[in-house]
């Protein structure tokens, strides 16, 4: 998979919430440090409701609701154009999942961002949400975050990469590593590796399991400095960290220690699953982060 040095263009899809318009301001921060174009996208495909229950409304009802969407999305793009960024909007007449990521081949998006949790109220990201399903399916990296969280305005400046060393984790890093960008000493990836026992063990553990624990630990750091040489130049500092405990756990307490703007990971990992569902690691990440969270999986072909 041939990855761009850097972050060109930035696919949006926006349903005009408080989480989308979160997004933007992300998207917004990175284009403008990374010089890249912005896609802005929002789906108006409205289906008549199958239930006897609903009233049926009158055709030029869906009309009127397409005209207003194109109203809002032309209005959000003029205002980055009169930030000085380069942006194209385009209303999709097709389901959402599906024609944001058409338009993501399309328009060769380096990255989608998108809010959790949208129009529909849901307080997290849930399997077969919008993001979710962009999560699951894209071929470039995706960047979800949600209205509260703090970071929304800052650059991204700070970046916890958790990896299992799969090949989703390689790519997450790879993505971590075009978003920061060159420049400027204050950048820094911390590289976060979390090993989990198969039991519970009391507080002494026996010495078979130490002597294990120990070479997992030191294997770890042989591998994230291996990452680290593969993707980070001289002007970004580095962290290695190696803990114990539920994955998920760990990422998101790392992430708040650090502080981190944006945590990058793998949606599938070793396990070898090849969707998110609901308890993986990634989902529940995403649901309680700190901060915005990037996640990549590996292309279908």
């Amino acid at each position: 998979m041939a990855l761009p040095s850097t972050v060109e263009t930035i696919l949006v899809a926006t349903d005009f919430s408080e989480d989308a318009a979160a997004a933007l301001d992300w998207a917004a921060t990175v284009a403008r440090e990374r010089g890249a174009r912005i896609v802005l996208a929002h789906s108006a495909m409205i289906t008549a409701p199958a239930a006897p229950e609903f009233i049926p409304l009158d055709g030029r009802f869906y009309g009127e609701m397409r005209a207003i969407a194109k109203k809002r999305l032309d209005d959000l793009a003029e205002g980055f154009r009169k930030a000085g960024l380069p942006v194209e909007a385009e209303l999709l007449a097709e389901p959402v999942v599906a024609s944001i990521l058409s338009l993501a081949e399309r328009c060769s998006a380096d990255v989608i961002v998108a809010g959790t949790r949208g129009l529909t109220g849901w307080k997290r990201l849930v399997l077969g949400s919008v993001a979710a399903r962009l999560i699951r399916h894209a071929q470039c990296p995706v960047v979800t975050l949600h209205s509260a969280d703090a970071k929304r305005h800052r650059p991204v400046r700070k970046i916890l990469i958790a990896t299992d060393f799969s090949e989703d984790a390689a790519l997450a890093a790879d993505a971590a590593a075009r978003v920061l960008g060159e420049g400027g000493s204050d950048r820094k990836l911390v590289l976060l590796h979390v090993y989990h026992y198969p039991v519970v063990l009391s507080h002494e553990a026996p010495p078979a399991v130490a002597s294990s624990v120990e070479e997992v630990v030191e294997s770890a750091g042989h591998q994230l400095a291996a990452i680290a040489a593969r993707i980070c130049r001289e002007d970004v500092n580095v962290e290695f960290l190696v803990d114990q405990g539920l994955p998920s756990q760990a990422i998101i307490d790392q992430a708040r220690r650090i502080d981190a703007d944006l945590i990058a990971m793998g949606t599938q990992g070793r396990s070898g699953i090849d969707r998110l569902f609901i308890g993986s690691t990634a989902e529940r990440v995403l649901s309680a982060a700190p901060c915005p969270v990037l996640t990549v999986r590996m292309p279908t072909r």
